[in-house]
């Protein structure tokens, strides 16, 4: 019904200016979770990204509250809300090898690259001009739809339960941190934190540290160890056939009676780990091909080795490895990784279908672990599958949307591995920014994100609003 009006709208060169000048604003703020402090409960960069976000909706003519710093808001109207549109400011860390600087949003042939600009600030930016496309063209609503603001959706959305401990959830709810046409099912997440520990040894050559990693949701694109008792004359003659197997490259140093080995991968969302290269399982590759010493640490290491081999992203060594129609397959990343002279810590990050069960992912995984003298010490619970009806009200007409502007016909929800905002919240959906086939490089370097999609889907989350709040 309203298609051409919001589409004239939007194809306003002006229109497109406002965008790219929002995104670029929001970027320009590096808000990666740190140390709580007064008044900025996940840090002083997540709390700098709230403020900017809710004085650039405060300009836009939009009434907006500041919800304990934990979460900002932005209504459309005063009417009782239909709707509940939620997106996230706080970003992962930059990793390394950018082409310009993660926190200046540069556009390019069309493309905006910098942290943010897809995961989340870009699709942020497109549903609150989204909102103010509806109120300045005076499409007829009789609800309202609140824009939430968060700043821990990649830390364990604590925002957001913080919000709905204290307000109700709303009768429909999106957030648009993922991809179109419509998301109606998100994995189950299995993170669990593991190790052994054991007396200090002595016999050489061993391996006296190792660290991997920064984060549970990231492939690690870095690890590193220390090797006493061998040199890098020593090590170096396995790496070219061990670069050309896994595309990560190893980089060996003599440090005293020892040597340093440093791995380089490539860092990639923990849902699509295919798309990285693990730094720490390309490193054990390497490290259980070493002549070391009959002794703890190297026991520990050919263990992981053994579960976590380079390549296996479905879990297969493990004992997980499972997958269905409706949701796909397992994935699995090993995402951190320390070990001292006396132990060894470790997790690793699974999303799992709608056909796991706590028998063939959490038990199975602790069995495959007590094999190698290695155990559970912490977070080893399972977070259950999100999923809404594909015939529901909201994914219909959601889809609907999506065929109105992108000539798609009978397009079908979707499942992903990734977790977003609306997992825990009943009958949430996400929707959008991403377009099939458009690789955003989402936690990588040099995300990126396409004007045109940005402003594409804002004409489409300006239908949606017009038709779910009308």
């Amino acid at each position: 019904m309203y298609k051409e009006q919001i589409s004239a709208y939007f194809d306003d060169p002006a229109r497109r200016a406002e965008l790219v000048a929002a995104v670029s604003r929001l970027v320009g703020v590096k808000s990666v979770r740190e140390a709580p402090a007064p008044g900025a409960p996940f840090g002083p960069g997540p709390r700098a990204a709230l403020d900017e976000a809710l004085k650039l909706c405060s300009e836009l003519g939009f009434a907006t509250r500041d919800y304990d710093h934990y979460v900002g808001l932005a209504d459309l109207n005063d009417k009782p809300t239909q709707l509940h549109i939620l997106g996230h400011l706080d970003v992962v860390g930059e990793g390394t090898g950018w082409d310009t600087d993660p926190y200046t949003c540069v556009e390019k042939d069309g493309m905006l690259y910098g942290r943010g600009v897809s995961d989340d600030k870009g699709p942020v930016c497109a549903a609150l001009l989204a909102m103010k496309a509806v109120r300045d063209l005076g499409l007829p609503v009789s609800k309202n739809v609140r824009l939430i603001l968060g700043t821990d959706e990649e830390s364990g959305s604590e925002d957001i339960a913080y919000y709905y401990a204290r307000e109700p959830y709303a009768p429909q709810a999106f957030t648009p941190d993922a991809d179109f046409p419509v998301i109606n099912i998100e994995k189950g997440h299995y993170h669990p934190d593991f190790g052994a520990s054991w007396a200090a040894a002595s016999a050489l050559p061993r391996v006296t540290a190792l660290t991997g990693g920064f984060r549970h949701n990231v492939v690690p694109p870095e690890a590193q160890a220390e090797i006493l008792g061998l040199k890098a004359a020593d090590v170096a003659p396995l790496c070219p056939g061990l670069e050309e197997a896994t595309g990560a490259r190893f980089t060996c140093t003599d440090a005293g009676q020892g040597v340093t080995v440093r791995c380089a991968g490539r860092n990639a969302h923990a849902a699509s780990p295919d798309d990285g290269i693990n730094a720490i399982a390309a490193l054990l590759e390497l490290l259980s091909r070493l002549p070391l010493a009959d002794c703890p640490s190297t026991q520990a290491l050919l263990g992981m080795h053994a579960l976590f081999p380079f390549g296996d992203n479905r879990g297969r060594a493990l004992g997980i490895a499972q997958s269905d129609a409706e949701s796909g397959e397992l994935t699995l990343n090993l995402a951190l990784m320390t070990l001292t002279e006396t132990g060894f810590t470790a997790k690793f990050d699974a999303r799992f279908p709608v056909c796991a069960t706590e028998e063939t992912c959490k038990k199975a995984c602790e069995a495959s672990l007590a094999k190698y003298g290695i155990s559970v010490t912490g977070d080893g619970e399972m977070t259950a599958v999100h999923m809404v009806p594909a015939d529901s009200p909201l994914v219909k007409t959601l889809l609907s949307c999506y065929e109105t502007y992108t000539g798609v016909k009978d397009a079908k929800p979707i499942a992903i591995g990734g977790g977003t905002y609306v997992h825990d919240i009943p009958g949430g959906v996400a929707f959008g920014c991403d377009f099939p086939g458009f690789d955003p490089k989402m936690h990588s370097a040099n995300e990126q994100a396409s004007v045109e999609n940005l402003l594409l889907s804002a004409k489409i989350f300006a239908l949606a609003i017009a038709e779910l709040c009308r």
